[in-house]
């Protein structure tokens, strides 16, 4: 991994840091809590994971893309917010590990400019340490969740993400499954939305505008966290998928090794990273990036930092594995009459934007690929029947039972 992706979007410092698990982990793990969120379906098929284009740091292992076959999921439309995390601490009475820390990094633009002076982290001092900072109070003691309930919630460890999905009966993604659903059915595009950073309708994501660190120009319209509904959703109806807040996967953190170039017609099954490591993949990108330092909210683009760090970009969503009869179902009823892809109200109130008219295609495509895997289904049992026939036919016959005199 590069030393930028170690000063620019994750500071590694907590790494060292040894302190006990809370001792309601295992309370939380029990798969029963009420997270009550919107959901969409992935539906099974293959897609084209990773990027060619060598547009990333070349220890951040973007390439070479391969061919995957990635089973159906449901993933949360949005990252978790402060309003669901608050309803697990409330369940669990879970104690997250900046909590127990004592402090945590927090960007120093988000800090009062009467702010004592704190620790800063060499190569990168707009990351301070301020004790204090934990989710209810993500830039420190003086912050706290008012009018933050629809933000995602930030300052969470990959410990306390799965604490978080042990209790909601969920999981965290693979890297993998996060980018196919990042991609939102379009193949080989640079980000969620398509080619171009900025198109012509505005931005579409909460990333740094103008001179990092010094000038952010808010062309996106926030300069911290935006709502997690915030920007029109990608064509499987998910919203920032790039930018906002970096997201945590269950991929232990290692450059992919991907065959040579010439097997890359070749369809693999779903990777799920080494079997254990030091640092955890991230994806998504944060409001700190810049393509100055940091283009790492691109759909390929990849990070990773310490299971117990936690900091003012980093969050996460879940994910829950499906059958795939339910996601041909789920798929096939999206798409309303009127050739719309239906979407709760919840979100066309919160964004006041459409999804893109390709995304109606991109439902369809989808459906095709469980088609395929129903048809060919079909096939396998009506092959076995034929083989079952033949035997029958083969086999010799029980004699028929003889009269008794």
């Amino acid at each position: 991994m590069s030393d930028d992706l170690d000063r620019c979007c994750c500071p590694q410092a907590r790494a060292a840091a040894v302190f006990p698990r809370s001792p309601v982990a295992a309370i939380a793990a029990d798969g029963t809590g009420e997270d009550d969120c919107d959901m969409a379906i992935i539906p099974e098929g293959v897609f084209r994971y990773g990027c060619d284009r060598r547009e990333g740091p070349p220890g951040d292992g973007e390439g070479p893309s391969q061919l995957v076959s990635v089973p159906a999921f449901q993933i949360d439309r949005c990252s978790v917010t402060n309003a669901r995390f608050q309803r697990f601490i409330d369940a669990t009475g879970y104690i997250t590990d900046a909590e127990r820390l004592g402090w945590s990094f927090v960007f120093a633009g988000l800090l009062p400019d009467n702010f004592e002076d704190t620790a800063g982290v060499a190569g990168a001092p707009w990351w301070r340490q301020v004790f204090g900072a934990d989710w209810r109070h993500p830039e420190g003691p003086h912050s706290s969740l008012k009018d933050r309930d629809w933000l995602p919630v930030v300052q969470v460890s990959h410990h306390d993400a799965l604490a978080f999905c042990g209790w909601a009966g969920k999981r965290l993604p693979y890297e993998a499954e996060w980018e196919k659903a990042a991609r939102g059915g379009v193949e080989g595009a640079r980000f969620p939305w398509g080619e171009d950073e900025i198109p012509a309708d505005g931005p579409h994501c909460n990333v740094w505008q103008g001179s990092f660190p010094d000038r952010n120009d808010c062309i996106d319209g926030f300069y911290g966290l935006a709502p997690a509904d915030a920007f029109a959703p990608n064509g499987y109806g998910l919203h920032n998928m790039a930018g906002n807040a970096w997201e945590w996967c269950a991929d232990w953190f290692m450059p992919r090794r991907f065959p040579p170039l010439a097997d890359q017609a070749v369809t693999r099954p779903m990777p799920r990273g080494p079997i254990d490591g030091e640092l955890r993949s991230m994806r998504g990108g944060s409001y700190l990036c810049h393509p100055s330092y940091c283009w790492r909210y691109r759909n390929a683009a990849r990070s990773a930092s310490a299971p117990d760090s936690a900091t003012g970009h980093i969050g996460f969503r879940c994910v829950r594995d499906v059958a795939p009869e339910k996601s041909y179902a789920a798929n096939a009823a999206c798409t309303t009459a009127t050739g719309q892809v239906s979407l709760p109200q919840r979100f066309k109130q919160g964004t006041g934007k459409k999804i893109a008219a390709g995304a109606l295609c991109v439902v369809q495509s989808s459906n095709r690929e469980v088609n395929r895997w129903f048809f060919s289904m079909r096939s396998v049992r009506a092959l076995a029947w034929r083989h079952y026939s033949f035997l029958r036919w083969r086999l010799p016959r029980r004699p028929e039972p003889t009269a008794k005199h």
